[in-house]
């Protein structure tokens, strides 16, 4: 088929959302006078609809906006609402904690409990908490390079590990550069970072043999380019590099933690000298944790100046602080939990086989992945192996009306790809309702 059909199709859904959200536009149009690009964070621009919908309340899997529209929320925040909006446990304990101080720079009871639950979920003992998974990512960083006294780094082609300045970068004509849209780096990242493709054995090994890594900063699959696998065997062989070379090996759980309790360390037996999360940790409140070996921590005590501790580099008046940590216990006890963990995959394996009947139905050649309570579908028969091939496979035509069609029939996708994320407060009803409106909307595609 041609563009134009296409084309036309998201002409007709924009303007569908914009008779439907009047008073969204009204608000957009107000804050388009004091915010940037009338947003309160310029990613917010990032929807396929003329201007982003204003929610006006959220709980569990759904959301209304001003507008008094409702939708099945499949984004969840982009994780951050993995344990649903508004579970009444966090709830709860946000307000007990709220009205018994929020900060004070000092432990709060809460704080070993979290920890304690994060060491038996990922099965790293160790924990530090930040208020969010760039913050984990960087003192992560930091630390790798304190105690290994090695200067770079190594990361995958198109990964994401939120706002961290040695990872926004990419391979382009065989050389470590920005990534397009890197707002003013700081320096040069090929001084600082290496960058290979994912499962690609043969260019980690050759990377890392310089010596000069101190550590691999890896997803376990690749998520923020639509979710790319590890091949059979690849994740043993990253361990077996790193440990060849001296090189340490953070995984970062914020969006695999999907794949169960103990993300996707525990479920595919990792062994990772440092872990990191955020987003869904404490139920939509900030919070980050990055966990270590009891032989990582031993380490870092030995670089730590103590009496410097405050100015070197890792830390953060609010990092944790009560009212994250309390929101944070009651997530980890009562919310996602692993019944709650069986019930989400369940319902994404339901999600993944109504998109795969869709797609075999009309005989488009699209594929569907999943990962344990998340499932991602991508244009192309071929499922990729690297992120390169991923990013090659977006069609940016088909993705903003794949999205918008959704949207305007109430269902809320990712926008950044076509990814969903179930949460404890998902429905099968929710599932069947997304599979009947794609089946809908990828008519026309097929047509």
């Amino acid at each position: 088929m041609t563009d134009s059909p296409l084309a036309d199709a998201l002409a007709a859904e924009r303007d569908r959302f914009a008779s439907t959200h009047p008073l969204s536009y009204e608000h957009y149009r107000r804050a388009s006078t004091s915010q940037l690009a009338g947003v309160p964070m310029n990613w917010m621009t990032r929807w396929a609809s003329p201007f982003p919908p204003v929610v006006a309340s959220a709980q569990g899997a759904r959301l209304t906006d001003i507008d008094g529209n409702e939708y099945v929320d499949f984004a969840l925040g982009d994780t951050g609402a993995m344990a649903g909006h508004a579970p009444a446990a966090t709830v709860a304990a946000v307000a007990r904690q709220a009205a018994r101080g929020m900060t004070t720079m000092l432990p709060s009871p809460d704080s070993v409990a979290v920890s304690e639950e994060l060491a038996r979920r990922f099965g790293v003992p160790l924990w530090q908490f930040s208020l969010s998974a760039s913050d984990a990512n960087r003192f992560a960083l930091r630390l790798c390079r304190a105690v290994s006294g090695r200067p770079k780094v190594l990361v995958f082609d198109q990964c994401y590990h939120g706002s961290v300045d040695e990872t926004v970068v990419r391979i382009t004509a065989g050389e470590v550069r920005p990534r397009v849209g890197n707002l003013g780096p700081q320096i040069d990242p090929a001084l600082t970072t290496r960058v290979v493709d994912f499962n690609d054995v043969a260019a980690l090994e050759r990377e890392l043999g310089f010596e000069d890594v101190a550590c691999v900063l890896a997803e376990p699959a690749l998520t923020n380019i639509g979710i790319v696998l590890p091949a059979d065997g690849y994740l043993e062989q990253l361990r077996k590099v790193c440990d060849a070379t001296g090189t340490l090996l953070v995984l970062d759980e914020t969006h695999t933690w999907c794949a169960g309790p103990g993300g996707a360390t525990a479920a595919w037996g990792l062994r990772p000298d440092l872990v990191t999360l955020g987003k869904p940790v404490a139920g939509g409140v900030p919070i980050g944790c990055y966990g270590m070996t009891e032989t990582f921590a031993a380490r870092v005590q030995d670089v730590v100046v103590p009496e410097a501790a405050d100015v070197g580099g890792v830390g953060g008046t609010l990092a944790g602080n009560a009212l994250s940590l309390a929101a944070a216990r009651a997530t980890l006890e009562e919310v996602l939990t692993d019944a709650a963990f069986d019930r989400m995959i369940t319902l994404a394996e339901r999600f993944e086989a109504g998109v795969r009947s869709v797609l075999d139905g009309v005989g488009l050649p699209w594929h569907v992945t999943r990962i344990g309570a998340r499932v991602e579908y991508m244009h192309g028969a071929a499922v990729p192996s690297t992120g390169a091939e991923a990013a090659a496979a977006f069609d940016p035509l088909v993705d903003a009306y794949l999205h918008l069609f959704l949207l305007n029939r109430g269902v809320l996708m990712t926008p950044f790809h076509m990814m969903a994320l179930m949460c404890p407060a998902t429905t099968a009803a929710d599932v069947d309702w997304h599979t009947e409106v794609f089946a809908e909307a990828v008519g026309l595609l097929a047509g």
